[in-house]
């Protein structure tokens, strides 16, 4: 459970002003289809999330706990500092076509992901945690949970967040992840 906590709370937060959150919006504006759009977050969050949970989870099992403990701190102090920076999305990020909104959310939301700070999150707390379906359901919960209000009220909700605090506090998070992953591997 504590997998799933974990992930759940890292992933909303890191999420908050990324750039797949402004996607959201742009999506939400452009297609005003609220269903299709939430389905294709839902979608490709778990395809992109599952990936990046298996590759994790690879890993994590071919180090050594003590050394699999250093990387997690260091990538989690690493995710920290990335979180202090905001992301912006570049006009081009989403096409007008006769996909329909489903289609168009699915496959930018999927592309938007790689290499992302939360696919990276997710990585590294599927190679901290054994519980992959955990790990995959709380990232994926996560995505969910910052955009999906995103989708349904829009420009008015993202104009209102306080974006720089969720950075500094996704950062602190990130942060004190990474200190205990490290106290971790010291004390093994």
């Amino acid at each position: 459970m504590e997998a799933f906590w974990i992930s759940i709370t890292g992933i909303t937060m890191a999420e908050i002003g990324d750039r797949t959150q402004l996607l959201s919006l742009v999506l939400a504006a452009r297609f005003r289809r609220p269903l299709p759009i939430i389905a294709g977050i839902l979608c490709a969050s778990v395809a992109n999330h599952a990936a990046a949970g298996l590759i994790g989870h690879w890993f994590g099992a071919l180090l050594d706990p003590r050394v699999l403990d250093r990387i997690i701190g260091a990538s989690m102090v690493a995710m920290a500092l990335w979180a202090l920076r905001a992301d912006r999305l570049d006009e081009d990020g989403v096409r007008d076509g006769s996909a329909g909104a489903f289609v168009a959310t699915l496959t930018s939301f999927f592309l938007a992901e790689m290499g992302d700070k939360t696919q990276i999150a997710t990585v590294a707390l599927a190679a901290a945690y054994p519980n992959l379906p955990a790990v995959v359901a709380g990232t994926t919960a996560g995505m969910l949970i910052a955009n999906v209000p995103v989708v349904l009220l829009g420009r008015a909700f993202a104009d209102r967040l306080p974006i720089k605090a969720m950075h500094y506090a996704a950062a602190a998070l990130f942060l004190v992840l990474g200190a205990l992953f490290l106290w971790r591997s010291l004390t093994r």
